[in-house]
């Protein structure tokens, strides 16, 4: 049990906690999008950063935000070129991230920093900038939803009566991406580039399975996310096990429990 007093442990917890409500906020309006896969992309997109920045010798995870925060005005105007195959947008800045990341990863093979961490997460190794990272982007993330709460789900529901009611759809939408970008980028050391998408779309998944309203469904996916990371991490901390591995199975289990709980509530 010492371990969960550990100052390292407290920082994993701190931002795990920051990501559980960060990333599933932003994935239930993805998910009404209909780009529930765009957190996959841009987690390949910051690893490609990532590379660059461990092969020039720079903060890896700044270079992974640049990264991504590139990436997502790419998606939007590819988007904006091809709108009825909006998904194009996705596979083809995806098949640039895994590209660049390869090209880099193949160009630093001296490197010393181990890439399995981003690859598939290591909370533990976070310290005191990436907290400071994660901090900020909870807060950009968080503020900008609550200040623009009602203007995103009436644009996320009809995007007709958005645009006819006047409001500035392609901000709109280019912010809710950038944003994206930003939570992936500092989610990939929690969580790992290939688990990312996990906490942007699971929570939101059993949510909408149980949700009566809108806003009961972003309560519903803030707890469901952050019960699966407080108790993951522990669940990883006392025996030793993957951490965000362990949360993620959490929230599958919730999101099954929730096709269970649906089931009794037909019968």
């Amino acid at each position: 049990m010492d371990i969960l007093l550990d100052s390292f442990f407290q920082r994993a917890l701190a931002g795990g906690i920051m990501i559980g409500l960060t990333a599933p906020l932003i994935g239930i309006f993805l998910v009404l999008r209909r780009l529930s896969m765009i957190g996959d992309t841009l987690s390949h997109v910051s690893i490609a950063g990532v590379a660059l920045g461990m092969l020039i010798n720079i903060y890896p995870l700044g270079m992974g935000l640049v990264f991504a925060l590139a990436a997502s005005f790419a998606i939007e105007k590819l988007r904006k070129e091809y709108k009825t195959y909006a998904e194009l947008s996705i596979a083809i800045i995806m098949s640039a991230g895994i590209a660049l990341a390869t090209l880099f990863f193949s160009l630093g093979k001296g490197f010393n920093v181990s890439v399995s961490g981003y690859l598939f997460g290591n909370i533990y190794t976070l310290d005191k900038v990436d907290l400071m990272m994660v901090a900020g982007v909870t807060v950009i993330t968080v503020l900008f939803v609550l200040l623009n709460y009602k203007e995103m789900f009436l644009l996320f529901f009809d995007e007709e009566a958005a645009a006819v009611s006047g409001l500035p759809i392609r901000f709109y939408n280019v912010a809710v991406t950038m944003l994206t970008a930003l939570v992936i980028s500092v989610s990939i050391k929690i969580v790992g580039a290939l688990l990312v998408s996990s906490l942007v779309t699971i929570p939101v998944a059993a949510s909408l399975r149980l949700a009566k309203s809108f806003k009961h469904s972003i309560i519903l996916v803030v707890v469901c996310s952050e019960l699966a990371v407080i108790l993951g991490l522990t669940a990883a901390a006392l025996f030793d096990l993957a951490a965000g591995a362990s949360v993620v199975l959490l929230l599958i289990a919730f999101l099954l429990c929730t096709f269970l709980v649906k089931r009794k509530i037909r019968v």
